[in-house]
Formats: structure tokens, sequence, C-alpha cells
């Protein structure tokens, strides 16, 4: 069983308390085998990987690397060649990997999003994150969380309710050891989860689920309401062209998925925040998704963008919207 006592401890000293007391409870109900019958077995997997202290002790030297496009750890010297194989072939039964690349002890994981291009479109933009608090809202598997602790953050919580993502961070964090894993954290939990009205973060970051929301504004309330007063919010998600009142509502599935709900243009996107009361509304970045940053590959063999857009016409997705476009929106909550 994973040891969330660095957590416990941590959500302590940050005087997370109102949040601290609901853990247990969230962490019991989100990793209830009864509901998900796969956590035993990733569970063993993840055991199966000695600890950056236990690697230590055969004489190797651990590195993290977090600030570069694959979140990487390795040894000094490498690691040979058969632990390598067999860590290899434990990843691979984590898969689907979905957001980094990671490179762990030789195993290069091409994950289906090449998470880093997006990291790149919007890091230059973000208010630095040396030494801020940082709440990374469906973070999937965490990269973005070990990028931002990379960037200098002293804190980072991320939260994703998918237990497959959980496990595969806890593997990583398992790897990292002290230094690194003792500040960034991942809860297998959504943002409604989150206290009301904590007013703590430095930094927000919603990225990738917005669309995903019935009610996108509560969700901007709900993200308001996790920053303290003068803290930033990212936030990434589809768009469509158009002025300040255009919105798409797929009328079933938009890209295949069935749980998209509103795609609003930039306009529109900076209308909302501005109606919930942040300032200083700037969208920073407008790109199209390509089938080169999202795609199939070893370690994520199931169907991707490529299968989701028009055959004789890449410009739209398979229900003949226009095809993915997404913005990156910064914006503060006032003092």
């Amino acid at each position: 069983m994973q040891d969330y006592a660095p957590l416990y401890q941590k959500f302590a000293e940050e005087g997370l308390t109102r949040w601290l007391a609901k853990v247990p409870e969230q962490l019991e109900e989100a990793l209830d085998v009864k509901r998900y019958s796969d956590l035993p077995g990733w569970q063993r997997v993840v055991d199966k990987f000695d600890t950056a202290d236990a690697l230590r002790e055969q004489g190797y030297q651990v590195e993290a690397h977090l600030e570069q496009s694959a979140v990487k750890v390795s040894t000094q010297p490498e690691l040979p060649q058969p632990m390598q194989a067999k860590y290899r072939n434990l990843l691979k039964k984590l898969m689907p990997w979905r957001k980094g690349p990671f490179d762990l002890h030789g195993s290069y994981i091409d994950t289906e999003w090449h998470s880093d291009w997006k990291w790149d479109r919007l890091a230059e933009f973000i208010a630095p994150l040396h030494n801020r608090s940082v709440l990374d809202v469906g973070c999937g598997s965490g990269y973005h969380c070990w990028r931002m602790a990379g960037a200098g953050a002293r804190f980072v919580v991320g939260i994703d309710p998918s237990p497959r993502f959980h496990m595969q961070f806890q593997l990583v964090r398992r790897l990292m050891g002290l230094a690194d894993g003792n500040r960034v954290f991942h809860l297998p939990v959504g943002i409604e989860d989150v206290p009301a009205n904590l007013d703590y973060f430095d930094t927000v970051f919603s990225m990738g689920v917005l669309y995903h929301r019935r009610s996108p504004i509560d969700h901007l309330f709900q993200l308001k309401e996790a920053l303290r007063p003068g803290g930033e919010l990212v936030l990434e998600t589809l768009v469509v062209d158009g002025d300040a009142q255009t919105v798409l509502m797929p009328e079933d599935r938009y890209a295949m998925m069935n749980n998209v709900w509103y795609l609003p243009s930039p306009d529109a996107l900076v209308l909302w925040l501005e109606k919930c009361g942040f300032v200083n509304v700037r969208v920073v970045d407008v790109s199209i998704t390509t089938t080169e940053e999202q795609r199939s590959t070893e370690w994520m063999t199931y169907q991707s963008l490529q299968d989701f857009l028009d055959p004789n016409d890449p410009t739209k997705t398979a229900e003949g919207y226009p095809a993915p476009k997404r913005a990156v929106i910064i914006a503060e909550r006032p003092y």
C-alpha cells in the first residue's frame, strides 16, 4: 500500500487542515478495490520497483531531471540492462500512458500527448513558479506537476479522479525519492472534492478540463475559490472561432468524446472569466491540435486524434465540427 503520511504531514504544515480532514475518506472512496478491481494488480506492479532509497543503498546515485521535455529519473552508474528490461516490462503493465513524456531508468515513455509542447506554449507567460504553491486540476498521471516542481514550485498538488493515473504518479514518485517526491503530491479526486473557499494556492492550473464540465461557470468559480487573493489561474481548453457570444455545444459527441459540453470562442471565455470576477484576463496562445501532438504510440495503443477526425477533411471532426483548437488564458483573482 502507498504511504500517505508525507502528504498528511505536508498538508498540515501548509495549514490545509479543512482539506486534510477529508483526505483519508476521499482516498478510501477513490481507491476502493470493490469499485476498481485492477487496483491491487497495479499496486503490485508499483511495489516491484526499487525505491530511490533502496537504489542508493545499493551504491547508485539517483538523479531526477524535472526541467526538460521528458521527466527523467536515472542513476549513476546506469542500472544493468536486465534490470532496465524488467522495469520496462513493468511499466507496460500500467498502460495506457496518456500525458508525458517520461524517461524512467532507460525506458522512454512516448505518451499519447506531447504534453511538453503544451508546457512550452504557456511557460513564458505565467508568473514564475519559484516558491509558489500550485494546484493542477485534471493532472492525469502528473507530468505537468513534475514540470511545475522543476520550475521551482515548493508545493504541488495534482488532482485527477482516475485511479490508474494515480498509480502511475505513485510509481514515478517512488522512483523520485524524497527530495522531489515530498513536494509533489497526487490525489485521485476532482475539483468538487476540494473544499470551497480554500483561498490558498498561488497558482491554479486547469488544462483540458473545462469542456468536460456540465457547468463551466461553476468550474471557474471553483478554481477561483482555490486561489488566494492575487493568485493566478492558468486555463487551457478547447475553443472555436467566433466573437464573445460564440459557444459550440455538440449535439452528441465531439471528436468521438461523449463528455464534451461547451466550446467557447476565446473572446467568450474572456467574458466568462470577467463575469466570474477575474481580472487581467488575457489570451496568450491559440493553437490547432495536430496529430503530431496527440497520437497513438507504443505506450498508448488505442485510437487517438487521427481516428477522431474526418478522413476526407482533417479540419473537421468525425462529426463535422471544427477540429480541435486550444487556447491558453491567464487571469488573476483580485485582492
